[in-house]
C-alpha cells in the first residue's frame, strides 16, 4: 500500500518524521467534566512520541499488560510551515499555517495517567506507547473549510462512544497554535492534536474502534479509522511508580 497521498510537503510516510506531536488537554467542557479534571484557564499541551503514530493499514493498536487502556478522537492538524509566537487574533494566519488535516485517536493509558496525576509525574509513558497514535489518511485542507464546525465521531464494535462537534472547543485553533508557539518553535510536518470530546473509555482486545469526520453531515471517506484492539506480547507490564 502507498503511503503517500498528496503532493504537498507532508505525506502519510513522513507524518512519522513530524519533529513533535502536541496535544492539547481539556479543551472539551463536557470531558474534563467526566474525567473530574478541572477547567483550564489557559490551553495545556503535552507531547506524545512520533513513534507512537500508526497508520492506517499498519496493524491493531496494541494494549500493554497492565494498562486501562482508553480511546480519544481528536482533529489533526498537520503544519505546513514554522510557527512562532503566533497573534491568537490571527484567524487566517492559523489556518494558513496548516497544510492537510487528519483525524487521530489519541490512545491513554488511564491507570498510568490518573498515577501520575496523583503523584505530580509526567504523561509520557500515558500517552507514549507504541501504536497509541492511530491516525487516518491525510483529508486535503479544501475538504474542511471550517474546522471550527465539523463533527467528530467514535464507536466501539459499532457502538457510538463520542459524537461532538470541534464548535464546543474552549480554545480555537489561533489560540492552541499562539500558545504553543510562544514555548517552542513550530516546525513544519508537524502534528497537533486539538483535543477529545466527551465519551472517552476503555477498550479492551477483540474491540473493534471505528471513527470518523462528517461535514454538513456528510462523511469524509479519507478520515475514516477502522482499528482493532489486541493484547501486547512485549515486555513491559505495568507497575506503579
Amino acid at each position: 500500500m502507498s503511503l503517500t497521498f498528496r503532493r504537498g510537503l507532508t505525506t502519510m510516510a513522513s507524518l512519522k518524521k513530524a519533529t513533535k506531536v502536541v496535544c492539547i488537554g481539556r479543551n472539551y467542557a463536557d470531558h474534563i467534566a467526566e474525567l473530574n479534571s478541572a477547567k483550564p484557564k489557559q490551553p495545556f499541551f503535552f507531547l506524545k512520541p512520533p513513534s507512537s503514530i500508526i497508520l492506517p493499514g499498519e496493524g491493531p493498536v496494541v494494549r500493554p499488560r497492565g494498562v486501562d487502556m482508553h480511546y480519544e478522537v481528536e482533529l489533526a492538524l498537520i503544519l505546513g510551515k514554522r510557527v512562532r509566537d503566533h497573534d491568537a487574533s490571527d484567524l487566517k494566519g492559523a489556518l494558513d499555517a496548516i497544510e492537510s488535516y487528519a483525524l487521530s485517536i489519541d490512545m491513554t493509558a488511564r491507570n498510568v495517567q490518573n498515577e501520575a496525576k496523583k503523584k505530580g509525574l509526567p504523561w509520557d509513558i500515558a500517552k507514549g506507547f507504541d501504536t497509541f497514535l492511530p491516525m487516518s489518511k491525510l483529508i486535503e485542507k479544501s475538504r474542511i473549510q471550517d474546522p471550527h464546525n465539523i463533527e467528530l465521531y467514535l464507536k466501539v464494535n459499532d457502538e457510538v462512544r463520542q459524537n461532538d462537534s470541534t464548535n464546543l472547543m474552549l480554545f480555537q485553533i489561533p489560540r492552541i497554535l499562539s500558545d504553543i508557539s510562544k514555548v517552542m518553535t513550530l516546525e513544519a510536518g508537524d502534528i497537533v492534536l486539538t483535543g477529545t470530546p466527551k465519551g472517552v473509555g476503555p477498550v479492551v482486545p477483540g474491540d473493534v474502534m471505528r471513527a470518523g469526520i462528517r461535514v454538513d453531515g456528510k462523511e469524509l471517506e479519507e478520515a475514516k479509522i477502522e482499528i482493532a484492539v489486541e493484547e501486547s506480547t512485549r515486555a513491559y507490564e505495568y507497575a506503579e511508580t
